[in-house]
């Protein structure tokens, strides 16, 4: 009876705290389809990763941007590799209680989406790109905190 007890606890709180469902495109044009379409919505798109530390440190920012700012959508564009979906991924979203959108990009065909994104842009991340009205902003820096990443997004959508 004990160990029904505890199967089904872990059970519960397992189901409670699954992470979010993650798209997984391998080509940069198929997510700006899926993702990107709706030229009446302003997109705040962050390239990351797990493994990148700055990365990771602007996330809260990120978040907060998410759960404060309704008019614009957050889209956290994850360029993990895809062998590490499920066993990185996955569950830093979950420990880190991501709730903006999140997706993987596994293009690795760089020479072809990078200038899709920005001309200019060398590849390094984390890397922003504000999507509105059809024109697009892109900067190549880490945002040192939530204040400068919102002065930032509100000078171009304001």
């Amino acid at each position: 009876m004990k160990y029904y007890v505890l199967a089904v606890a872990a059970f519960l709180f397992s189901v409670q705290i699954q992470a979010q469902k993650v798209a997984v495109f391998d080509s940069y044009s198929d997510l700006e389809k899926a993702v990107l379409g709706d030229e009446n919505t302003t997109y705040v798109v962050n390239f990351w990763a797990t493994w990148c530390a700055p990365c990771v440190k602007e996330l809260p920012y990120f978040e907060q941007l998410n759960s404060e700012n309704k008019k614009l959508k957050v889209v956290l564009v994850s360029l993990d590799f895809k062998t590490q979906y499920e066993t990185a991924l996955l569950p830093f979203l979950k420990k880190e209680q991501i709730q903006s959108e999140v997706v993987l990009l596994t293009d690795k065909d760089y020479n072809t989406w990078l200038p899709a994104v920005d001309e200019d842009w060398s590849g390094s991340i984390p890397a922003t790109l504000i999507l509105k009205n059809g024109k697009n902003f892109f900067v190549e820096k880490m945002f040192s905190d939530y204040n400068e990443l919102n002065q930032y997004v509100n000078s171009i959508i304001n």
